[in-house]
């Protein structure tokens, strides 16, 4: 059993006695994919099995906001959601520390519950769209300021700061920049400004995983209150779940009619997220939208 470096294992050595309060012997580990800017580790040791990812640039406050994330979902009660240990900066390096779940087999009502379970999450509300931290949506700031009106948020505080960042880094040309600008006046007319929802705010099937029960945990979240179409939008872009998702998370929670006229709307955000961080490869999906706006 060796770790990938010699530095990596005395990290890893570090973030256990802090938080364990001792040197505990290693049983296993498995380094995973943690995003593009992470490295992650499951270890095992007799206390149990914990998950330990940290960052490799300068991303302060990432992990203390994706802490305060998952407790914040946590604190519903309604999902799924690993506990966490702890985060902190280690040999200048952040961290976040948490339980690792072990996935059972999948329930056969899996999808449909999970429906159920998110629409009972967004049922979670405020006076207000947005959250009392500003959090990260992968390696990209996502501010958070309270706004009231929930389609202004949308506006403000999604679309234009991905627009702006994406002109300002020369990833979208001036042409495109003034098609969102149109866009943005047409906006309040073609989506239901409703009433604040809890939002994990990066659901794709990436950040859905099983528990040991075999029903639905997610990780990873970039949490607000906003426009929940917005979130049910985020989950079709990747593909991934199942109508029976769709079907049981109506039955619970009803969305207006013409949905889908409007996920293309809702997913410029995420699409925006990955031009920035990505590159034009998601450019052609945002035009076409765009044009057809």
């Amino acid at each position: 059993m060796t770790f990938q470096t010699q530095e990596q294992y005395q990290f890893i050595e570090s973030i256990l006695f802090e938080n364990l309060g001792h040197n505990p012997e290693v049983l296993d580990f498995q380094f995973f994919y943690g995003g593009n800017f992470n490295l992650a580790v499951k270890v095992k040791v007799a206390e149990g099995d914990y998950f330990i990812k940290w960052n490799q640039g300068d991303h302060d406050g990432m992990f203390e906001s994706e802490a305060k994330s998952l407790q914040v979902l946590q604190d519903t009660g309604v999902l799924s959601i690993p506990q966490v240990i702890n985060y902190g900066k280690i040999l200048d390096k952040e961290y976040l520390m948490i339980e690792f779940l072990t996935a059972g087999y999948k329930q056969e009502n899996y999808w449909q519950d999970f429906g159920q379970k998110l629409a009972k999450l967004h049922t979670h509300t405020h006076h207000s769209h947005g959250l009392d931290f500003n959090n990260y949506i992968g390696a990209l700031r996502q501010n958070n300021e309270w706004m009231e009106d929930g389609v202004q948020f949308f506006i403000e505080k999604r679309l234009k700061v991905q627009a702006g960042l994406a002109l300002y880094d020369r990833k979208i040309s001036e042409e495109v920049y003034d098609k969102f600008q149109t866009l943005f006046e047409k906006i309040p007319s073609l989506i239901p400004n409703e009433k604040p929802a809890l939002l994990h705010g990066d659901l794709w099937s990436g950040n859905v995983m099983t528990d040991s029960k075999g029903f639905v945990a997610l990780v990873d979240p970039a949490c607000y209150y906003g426009l929940r179409e917005a979130e049910l939008a985020f989950t079709t872009m990747f593909g991934g779940f199942e109508p029976t998702f769709y079907e049981a998370y109506h039955e619970v929670y009803p969305i207006e009619n013409g949905f889908g006229d409007r996920i293309p709307l809702y997913n410029l955000y995420p699409l925006m997220v990955h031009v920035n961080l990505f590159g034009g490869g998601y450019l052609d999906a945002v035009e076409k939208i765009l044009k057809k706006y």
